[in-house]
């Protein structure tokens, strides 16, 4: 059984950030992205359409952010994407997960466990 996700409940991420990237990952340059989905922001860097301004939205986010959201080329994504982490996966704080889900008003993700109930370690043995 998979662990939960919470970026599949959120996507403030893609609603919040630019998505710029090396324009070599475009499919045209033999890379993954789609190059309709994208604008030029540099001559050497592209973003994600929707994502080049504020406010911003990912052109291929689907569903609500905080309520259900998905990525139309999931597969496709850009590093940018690939590498961007909610906070506490694999043990790390991300500020800037906290962020973007502030800006919708998420609360910030807790570490696992955070919300578990904590029972004080007095030494004392439990017949």
């Amino acid at each position: 059984m998979s662990e939960y996700n919470p970026c599949l409940d959120c996507g403030a991420c893609c609603g919040y950030f630019r998505v710029s990237f090396f324009w070599g990952e475009c499919q045209s340059s033999g890379g993954v992205v789609p190059d309709d989905l994208v604008v030029q922001v540099s001559p050497s860097r592209v973003a994600m359409i929707g994502t080049d301004a504020k406010p911003c939205r990912c052109t291929s986010l689907q569903g609500e952010v905080g309520q259900g959201v998905a990525c139309a080329i999931y597969a496709n994504r850009s590093s940018t994407c690939r590498e961007f982490e909610a906070s506490w996966e694999g043990g790390v704080h991300n500020p800037r997960c906290d962020t973007a889900r502030a800006a919708y008003g998420l609360p910030p993700l807790t570490p696992p466990g955070a919300n578990e109930p904590h029972w004080p370690d007095d030494g004392a043995e439990v017949a």
